[in-house]
């Protein structure tokens, strides 16, 4: 389960702002660190498609859940994460990340960079 070490993690880190790319980074950095995690990731949706966002940790696709992240009821990308997640919790961070999702997804052709 997500601690609560690293909701307060997430927490800091979306209320010191910043840049939506390093801020969506700091957060998978989190999640991928907490306890029964071992990896977390964004997911864009551009064009109708999923596209792999920033992601932190060490893959393990059998555990992985999923949940969408909606900006003002339109679904604008997923959180995923690999482990034994709340799920309630996920979706509340991914309700807190939404605007940062809308904003981040162009990386202006760039690849991310782990």
């Amino acid at each position: 389960r997500v601690s609560a070490r690293a909701l307060e993690a997430v927490e800091r880190i979306l209320d010191g702002g910043g840049d939506s790319d390093d801020v969506l980074r700091a957060v998978v950095g989190a999640l991928a660190g907490a306890s029964g995690l071992s990896w977390a990731g964004i997911l864009f949706v551009e064009q109708g498609t999923l596209v792999p966002g920033p992601a932190a940790g060490t893959p393990d696709e059998r555990r992985r859940v999923r949940v969408p992240i909606t900006y003002r009821g339109d679904v604008v990308g997923e959180l995923a994460v690999d482990g034994e997640p709340d799920t309630a919790v996920l979706e509340g961070v991914a309700t807190r990340i939404s605007e940062h999702v809308l904003l981040g997804w162009d990386t202006g052709g760039e690849a991310w960079e782990p």
